[in-house]
């Protein structure tokens, strides 16, 4: 029986049995490599100049599309431009110019308490270290990983809600709490790599392997993927579950006829 053979099910993904933790680390460079090729405009979605704009920005993107939030920060940012404008805002103004994102009386809180934790705590400046980070409010891992990776080149793995899912398909791992997630795959890739390895998985997840029908038959990673199968796989119809402004692009990439891609304005986006 080859190593492809013993198989299980855990959450609807098929794991190997027989895939050592060196396999694994291969396949999951190959996957990060394929990725590299297949996106190579991945990027972080959030319109941001400076850290604290990414920070409050990351807090709204809560439930919510990046390109929502892109449409809320340019008066926000123009109206708060430093953390003591937050930590002063008018509550009732500051709810109303960012409602659109929804809980928007929670963000307000937490952005009301973001500027005066920086103010008290930072003399007003986003720190560049996660210990500090995690300590204010609005922001846990995922957030500081974001602002770290982003906004200080530090290197970090951001478990949304696609990273998760895609590693998980991939059977990368069978962790489910985001810090353990986020551990076991940055031991699979060279810390250099994991800001852009984070955004590439986003991409693929917004893009490609959806969470309820991943298009895969459209997808470059099939060889690489235990859970292969689980979306469609005829090209006529994945084609059309690719989303994004490249959509065409990536169905090329995966062998598969672009004039099967319906015209999109580049606007679909998942949260």
């Amino acid at each position: 029986m080859g190593t492809a053979g013993r198989r299980r099910r855990l959450a609807g993904v098929t794991i190997s049995l027989r895939e050592t933790d060196l396999g694994r680390t291969r396949r999951a460079r190959r996957i990060g490599r394929v990725l590299a090729d297949t996106h190579p405009d991945a990027h972080c979605e959030l319109d941001h100049s400076n850290p604290l704009e990414l920070a409050v920005a990351t807090i709204l993107s809560a439930q919510c599309t990046d390109k929502r939030v892109n449409e809320v920060t340019p008066k926000l940012f123009a109206r708060y431009p430093q953390a003591a404008d937050y930590a002063g805002a008018d509550r009732a103004e500051l709810e109303e110019l960012i409602r659109s994102t929804g809980f928007y009386r929670n963000k307000a809180d937490s952005l009301i308490r973001l500027g005066q934790g920086l103010v008290e705590r930072h003399d007003g400046q986003v720190p560049g270290k996660l210990t500090d980070l995690v300590s204010l409010a609005g922001i846990g891992r995922k957030t500081a990983n974001v602002i770290l990776g982003n906004a200080f080149n530090v290197p970090g793995i951001t478990v949304d809600t696609h990273f998760n899912r895609l590693v998980r398909r991939w059977g990368l791992t069978t962790e489910t709490d985001p810090v353990k997630i986020e551990h076991a795959i940055g031991a699979l890739y060279p810390k250099r790599d994991w800001t852009m390895l984070s955004h590439r998985i986003i991409f693929h997840g917004r893009r490609v392997c959806l969470a309820r029908k991943p298009a895969c038959g459209a997808c470059t990673l099939t060889k690489l993927c235990p859970s292969y199968g689980i979306g469609p796989t005829d090209p006529a119809v994945t084609a059309r579950l690719l989303k994004g402004p490249r959509a065409r692009e990536l169905a090329v990439a995966a062998g598969v006829d672009p004039e099967l891609v319906p015209a999109q304005d580049g606007a679909v986006e998942a949260p």
